[in-house]
């Protein structure tokens, strides 16, 4: 079980109640800041000199050396030392993404130098894996030979063979994936680095051609990735997406054409979805085509385009089956709020869950949608159409900082699942760059073998801080075990972090940065009433021992209402506290971070005494009021 007591100070904790509007209990700058900041431990290649995750060194020197190209560079994609071209393609594309919607609130919290350092870190590498118009390399190693190993990217002993898309072996969801990216990074750079946002936006063309002429799904190419990223989707959601991000970046018609001749035969108007991904993009495309229908937007100043994508009301004879692009982007909004015909199924405690393998993917992505439509809704002035009536766009961004704020520790278990933010986060993170000794520390060669018998194995937290990386996230019941070998659960990925870090610049912009303002609530949503606290004894502040308790969160499951408390034990004394036993009574639920023993609880495994003036937390989730916290027996020391 995981660590879920904490040494605080005696300030007082002002824990949010429920999910409340108010952008209040997070710090989103910092949040952002480190979300950003894990792209760097990703990097594989020559790292720069202003490299600020400073364990990690030089590696994949001689990637594509063997096929006679320079593959060096690029992002390894999650815990392991691979470089997979779908995945790597698509967190570019929603990095870009999150900058057009909101680089403005991104330089005002003085990260959009190194998100803009973040794309390119992926585009220059796209440059290099695209040789020729119709020739693009899309991995680099392969997943069975690097997970037979546990390395360090700087002792890598594995087959860093290269794998590549061709006329003779086409992909064209890969090549529209990196269309895509180019189109979207275009954008980006467009004011900052003219000359390198035309070599992209070159590239994006050559790409899309590529691959609308050359149709076939690329892991029938690149056969070595099927067991890790499977195209299931197919390759008509990525034409789509790559010729919607060519309009963006282009103006040019031949593209909103396109997305119109096609939109019924290749599912943009007719699958209505209820997640959102590196493998399924239907609900990105037609979030992005819903804003075409519109013509009522404002100017995005950051990227001098229309923020709410495209020229404005050039649907023209298109109308049609763009509003048909609009019904499904809203089928997907409503069915994320719960509010749909068929909704996306939420953990008790609120959570969007999709699958137990890295589940946090899909939060952020739907997360990331949510707040950009909402946005567009307040804009243009109109509400969402929803199977059980209208909703306010308000609604839209507070589910996705409700989506945050789980993330970020406003959960049933307290658990921060972004590493290095709050007090209690994953330790033992499934990566192997963080969970072994920096090779600067220690220089002693890292064995294929070896690694897994003396860094995997290891019961500890990792030597590494893994800053900012988001991980796969609790089970559909909230539950989630930090073990290392708990890969469904611990291991991070950068398209679990491109999505979010818009989120996180949006939340975190408030009302200052765009003429998008927060919504404003004109009337108190009904809320489950919060059960009477029970008094926890002793609660006088004069004893040596000071116990408080507050209600944290609540939300409705099958009918039921649960609570989630927070209980601190503070010790008020002078001197260290030590075997401390507690009796707690009328408890109905799971309790986290305390050890039972017979009828009583004592400190957990990993703290054997409480120092003076310090605090321990434990949580515990039940349907009822305050349970009955007493102490039996303590001593000082």
């Amino acid at each position: 079980m995981e660590k879920f007591v904490r040494l605080v100070s005696l300030a007082p904790l002002f824990l949010l109640l429920c999910f409340p509007l108010a952008l209040a209990g997070h710090d989103y700058g910092a949040a952002l800041s480190k979300s950003i900041l894990f792209f760097e431990a990703q990097r594989s290649g020559v790292l720069p000199h202003n490299q600020r995750v400073t364990w990690r060194s030089h590696s994949g020197l001689y990637d594509g050396k063997a096929s006679g190209v320079d593959l060096v560079g690029g992002y390894y994609d999650a815990g392991d030392n691979v470089k997979f071209g779908l995945p790597m393609a698509f967190t570019v594309t929603m990095m870009s993404w999150s900058i057009i919607e909101y680089g403005k609130q991104m330089a005002s919290s003085g990260e959009l130098g190194h998100a803009l350092d973040a794309v390119k870190w992926g585009t220059d590498y796209f440059i290099k894996a695209h040789p020729e118009p119709n020739v693009l390399y899309g991995e680099v190693g392969d997943g069975n030979t690097d997970h037979y190993c546990w390395q360090r990217p700087e002792d890598m002993t594995t087959d860093r063979r290269a794998y590549k898309i061709s006329p003779s072996n086409p992909g064209s969801d890969l090549a529209g994936e990196t269309a895509a990216a180019m189109a979207a990074a275009s954008i980006v750079f467009r004011r900052t680095n003219p000359a390198y946002s035309r070599e992209l936006l070159q590239h994006a063309y050559q790409l899309f051609d590529f691959a609308d002429k050359y149709r076939g799904k690329y892991d029938s190419s690149i056969t070595v990735a099927q067991k890790y990223y499977r195209s299931i989707s197919g390759y008509n959601d990525e034409l789509l997406w790559a010729a919607a991000w060519l309009y963006q970046a282009s103006n040019n018609e031949y593209y909103l054409n396109y997305l119109a001749v096609n939109g019924d035969s290749m599912g943009g108007t007719g699958w209505g979805m209820t997640e959102f991904g590196w493998d399924v993009k239907y609900s990105g495309v037609q979030t992005l085509v819903a804003k075409i229908y519109d013509a009522n937007a404002p100017i995005n100043s950051v990227v001098c385009l229309p923020l709410q994508f495209f020229m404005q009301g050039k649907a023209g004879k298109h109308a049609a089956v763009f509003q048909k692009y609009t019904a499904k982007a809203e089928y997907f909004m409503c069915s994320v709020l719960g509010k749909g015909s068929r909704n996306a199924q939420k953990t008790p405690g609120g959570l969007i869950f999709r699958q137990r393998w890295n589940n946090m993917q899909f939060v952020t992505s739907a997360s990331f949608l949510a707040t950009v439509y909402s946005d567009y809704l307040t804009s243009s002035r109109r509400t969402l159409k929803c199977a059980s009536g209208n909703v306010a766009p308000s609604e839209l961004l507070s589910f996705a900082k409700s989506q945050v704020d789980y993330i970020l520790g406003d959960n049933p278990r307290a658990t921060s699942y972004m590493v290095g933010y709050g007090n209690n986060y994953p330790q033992q993170v499934h990566h192997r760059g963080s969970s072994i000794v920096s090779i600067k520390k220690d220089s002693s060669f890292v064995s294929c073998r070896g690694g897994y018998a003396t860094w995997f194995s290891r019961k500890a937290s990792d030597p590494n801080l893994l800053t900012g990386a988001i991980v796969g996230g609790p089970d559909a019941y909230d539950n989630f075990a930090d073990q290392r070998d708990n890969y469904e659960q611990t291991e991070p990925a950068t398209y679990n972090n491109a999505p979010l870090i818009g989120i996180l610049a949006r939340l975190g912009g408030g009302q200052s940065s765009y003429n998008q303002l927060l919504p404003v609530v004109t009337s108190q949503p009904k809320q489950t009433p919060v059960p009477k606290l029970t008094p926890a004894a002793p609660a006088s502040t004069s004893g040596p021992i000071a116990i408080a308790q507050k209600v944290t969160s609540s939300w409705v499951s099958k009918g039921v209402t649960y609570y989630r408390y927070s209980t601190t034990v503070t010790n008020k004394s002078g001197k260290t506290l030590n075997n401390l036993k507690l009796t707690i009574s009328k408890l109905y639920g799971p309790l986290w971070g305390l050890t039972k023993t017979g009828d009583s609880y004592v400190f957990p495994s990993w703290l054997n005494s409480l120092p003076a003036g310090k605090s321990l937390e434990f949580v515990y989730i039940h349907a009822a009021s305050a349970a009955n916290v007493l102490v039996s027996s303590y001593s000082l020391a």
